[in-house]
């Protein structure tokens, strides 16, 4: 029955576009969708109205359900009849729909592109994670690039130049291509700097961090951005990708660098700077984990510098999830990279383990690493250990429920619900 009324919902979302006709814009990669999303959407509002997808409405569920202007009702079936008979009575359609396309098996995003045609496709950066269903990570990076060989020949294209995998489907589409990134002799970026605090005590509300970078279009400073609470190139890049959507579409780069500097901000999850108990700092980047993502975390840690000497740079990593036969290895890299730039290392997880292994191989002292088997271990151990100045960075699989860690070392647990992912009453339970 459910099968049956999501086919008919998916049917009534595919009619409201042919009626409509809004400009879709789809996002797909291993890495950033959800930032450069919003990003997007920051820099189009004012010119035009706009829909984004909510939450991580990327699949043939939660893509109709965008298109509708709905929400997930679960296992009700009068909800999902409730979403179908709603659909009748859809009046008005924004001009933009900006989606997000995951791909967790092949086929997804040509299926994505059949129910959701877009004219402008994004593709942000590739990774292992969701490689458990694919036979390589180049079998990965073929289905991504599906997006851009479905694009219409008066369609545009925008491609991470950085991420040799995703410049090359400039190969393999016929619409118009446009890049970004430090690669990209179209919009790129120069002079990439970050400023961090360097203190004894991170309270509530201050500010933590600034990304600062030029911009340049094919070469030449046309702004400059500056990030607030903002860490590093994976922001940075989100926002550049953003001006380049926005100037395909005839929209100022002055003025989208101008709504940039003003209002976007690290999403809940996504390298978001949180003041912790005692007087530490959280680096929350728990929504998901892509090694990629993982690494690029840690290089922000290694940049934090502690204002003590007794200050702690702690990194606490749960699983990576859904990396198939790379899985060990990935983790294994992970072990190193700790070594390097951390003090102190939580590790969460059975696949954690390998890394635990490949840190001590490393050199990193067994004094200095902890194994719990749950984030909610974890983060009753950090609880305790936890002290005035320390930095602790936070990212795990959503299956490893690394928010659990930040809502137990937040110094405002009561706004939980605002600033982390996965506070709704069904991920409460689990």
């Amino acid at each position: 029955m459910k099968a049956l009324v999501m086919k008919m919902i998916q049917n009534r979302a595919k009619a409201i576009l042919a009626k409509f006709k809004p400009k879709v814009i789809a996002i797909t990669g291993s890495i950033g969708k959800t930032s450069t999303k919003e990003a997007i959407a920051l820099v189009l509002k004012d010119e035009m109205s706009v829909r984004v997808a909510k939450k991580n409405y990327n699949n043939e569920f939660g893509v109709p359900l965008t298109i509708l202007g709905e929400v997930s009702p679960g296992k009700s079936i009068m909800g999902w009849l409730g979403v179908l008979f709603r659909s009748y009575s859809i009046k008005s359609f924004p001009d933009v729909l900006i989606l997000e396309f995951g791909a967790d098996h092949p086929g997804d995003i040509e299926a994505l592109c059949e129910l959701a045609p877009p004219s402008v496709g994004v593709i942000t950066g590739l990774s292992n994670i969701h490689a458990e269903f694919f036979e390589s990570s180049e079998a990965l990076a073929e289905e991504k690039s599906q997006l851009a060989m479905c694009l219409p020949s008066d369609g545009i294209v925008v491609l991470n130049a950085d991420d040799h995998r995703v410049s090359q489907m400039s190969r393999e589409t016929k619409a118009l291509v446009r890049t970004f990134g430090i690669k990209s002799d179209d919009i790129s970026m120069s002079e990439l700097r970050i400023s961090t605090r360097r203190d004894e005590e991170f309270d509530p509300g201050e500010l933590f961090a600034i990304t600062s970078l030029d911009v340049m279009k094919s070469n030449s400073k046309v702004g400059e951005l500056k990030l607030r609470n903002c860490l590093g190139y994976a922001p940075a890049m989100a926002c550049l990708a953003a001006i380049t959507v926005a100037d395909a579409l005839g929209v100022s780069i002055d003025f989208a660098i101008t709504e940039l500097n003003r209002e976007f901000q690290p999403s809940p999850g996504r390298l978001n700077p949180i003041a912790g108990i005692k007087g530490s700092l959280i680096i929350d980047d728990s929504y998901n984990a892509a090694p990629a993502a993982m690494i690029n975390g840690l290089d922000i840690l290694k940049i934090f510098s502690p204002g003590e000497e007794q200050d702690r740079r702690i990194a606490a990593l749960g699983s990576m999830a859904e990396l198939g036969q790379y899985s060990d290895q990935e983790h294994r890299q992970i072990g190193f990279r700790v070594a390097e730039v951390a003090d102190v290392f939580i590790a969460v997880g059975e696949n954690m383990r390998i890394a635990v292994e490949s840190a001590k191989e490393a050199g990193m002292h067994s004094d200095s690493i902890e194994w719990f088997a749950t984030s909610e271990e974890a983060g009753r151990y950090l609880d305790r250990f936890v002290q005035q100045g320390d930095i602790v960075y936070t990212k795990g699989s959503q299956s490893s429920r690394m928010e659990k860690v930040v809502k137990e070392l937040m110094a405002e647990p009561l706004r939980a619900e605002e600033l982390l992912v996965r506070q709704g009453e069904n991920w409460q339970k689990s």
